[in-house]
This record gives structure tokens, sequence and C-alpha cells, in this order.
């Protein structure tokens, strides 16, 4: 891909081992069907960082879904692809580029992730990344793009298909939590700006704050029992949670991207919200 120029700009590039370990269990529980599948399984991690933990742990993560998976991790910092050439190996490869996503012979993902990538862009310019990553998709393949904080004990992400937003996962360490709208600091850029009064995510994690404390009997068992009856409340009361309780015991919750779509025009807002 020499002489194209990578499309974005360098991020600040923290980075820590096993930060991005909630969202890789996720995709490995959801996505696991298509990586099987996949005539090529290849996961492009976007925007590793300074250090290439995240690229060499997901490697891992999804050869046990995928034995034969590949991992190539893009920074459009050339320094960082340079220091991340030694973790090369079998299955892994780092490569210089951007949203472009420049990958040889016109290869297409059947994954793409990109952890705390758009966090210093501007709202109005996600839709277009999310339009440039999609369309690099393989067939039934998924963008996986959020924010989570420095030793992921809390993230927050989105699901993009080809055809567009399909559903966003609140996942958290539950023995940290206080209330669930703790959540909002690490909504994606998509929504960051949007937590406020008249905005469907504000409307759910508000709904989600009042089960957690309606909840709050259940403590004595544990967060976990808590935060499973307070998802439970949330379904029954008419938000989209399109997952079951094998996946709220790991402290996560996914919901449809309807339910939480920016500016209210047809999303989903039970009564209540």
């Amino acid at each position: 891909m020499s002489g194209v120029r990578a499309v974005g700009v360098v991020t600040r590039g923290t980075t820590n081992p096993n930060r991005l370990r909630r969202m890789d269990r996720w995709i490995a529980a959801t996505h696991g069907r298509a990586l099987r599948g996949a005539d090529d399984p290849l996961a492009v991690d976007l925007g590793y960082g300074a250090a290439p933990w995240t690229a060499v742990e997901l490697l891992g993560r999804v050869r046990r879904v995928r034995p034969d998976a590949e991992v190539v991790g893009i920074e459009i910092d050339p320094a960082r692809v340079a220091a991340a050439q030694p973790y090369a190996r079998d299955g892994l490869t780092f490569l210089h580029g951007g949203f472009e996503v420049p990958l040889p012979g016109g290869r297409r993902p059947v994954l793409i992730r990109a952890a705390n990538v758009l966090r210093q862009y501007g709202e109005p310019e996600v839709a277009a990344v999310w339009e440039r990553l999609r369309a690099r998709l393989a067939p039934g393949g998924l963008l996986v793009e959020g924010t989570c904080d420095e030793i992921g004990r809390r993230h927050v992400w989105v699901a993009v298909g080809p055809e567009g937003p399909r559903t966003i996962t609140f996942a958290t360490r539950l023995a940290s939590l206080e209330r669930p709208s703790d959540l909002a600091e690490r909504l994606p850029k998509a929504l960051i700006h949007r937590n406020v009064p008249g905005e469907p995510v504000h409307a759910f994690l508000t709904a989600f704050d009042r089960a957690w404390a309606s909840a709050a009997p259940l403590g004595a068992l544990g967060a976990r029992q808590r935060w499973i009856r307070a998802v439970g409340e949330l379904r029954e009361a008419g938000w989209p949670v399109v997952d079951g309780p094998g996946r709220w015991r790991q402290g996560e919750v996914t919901v449809g991207w309807g339910a939480v779509r920016p500016g209210g025009a047809g999303a989903v807002r039970p009564g209540g919200g």
C-alpha cells in the first residue's frame, strides 16, 4: 500500500495488557459462529496504540474460536508499527494505515475492532468513519467500536454490521460499580454528548438506575445477582435487551441500537424511560 495516505489522526496511544478482555470475550461469544464459518478468518485491531498488547491478545482469543484465524494490527503512527514488529508471528502482522484499512490483496476482514480510537474525533465524524469501516467488512463481518477505561473495568461498545449499527453493549466489573449510569463516562463518541434529558440513551441509563435501585435487596447475595435482576426488570419494562442471563452474569447487557439512537426519532422508548 505504498503511496496511499493513511486516513485519520494519531491517537494518544494509551494501552494496557488485558484492557479489552470484556470486548474480546463478547466478540468470541456472539461473533464466534461468523468466525468459524468465514472463508478468510481475518480480524483487524485498528488503532492498537503505543504497544501491541491488544493485538497479541486478540489473536489468542479468536484462535480459541477459530484456530487458523489471523489478526492484523493497524496503526497510523509509523513508529508504533516499527515498535510492534518484534511481536509479529504466525497469524499476527502489523501494518501502517488508518480508516482505509489497507489489507494486502484486497482482503476483507470478518472483524474490525476499534477501541478508544474515535474518542478524539468530533461526533459528526463518527457516521462517516463507521460507513468507511463497514464497507471494508467481509460478508457477515462486524465492526466493534467503543471506549473503555485504562484497565478495562468499564466498557461500552457498538456492534456495526455491513448494514449499519445493530446493538450497544454495556460491560463492567460489578464489584466497582455504584450505579449503571457510571458507565456514561465510557459511552462511545456517537453517544458521549447525548446523555442529557430528552435523549434515548439518557432515558435508558435513567431506567437502568431505577431498576438497579429496585434490585437493591438482592445486593445481599452479591452485585452479580443484583445486576441480573436489574437487567431482567429492564427487559420486563420493554427495553430491547437482546442477550440473556449467561451474558448478564459477566456484568454485561446488550440492547438494540434503536433504543439509544441519537436524536430520538424512531427510537424505542418504553413507558417510564
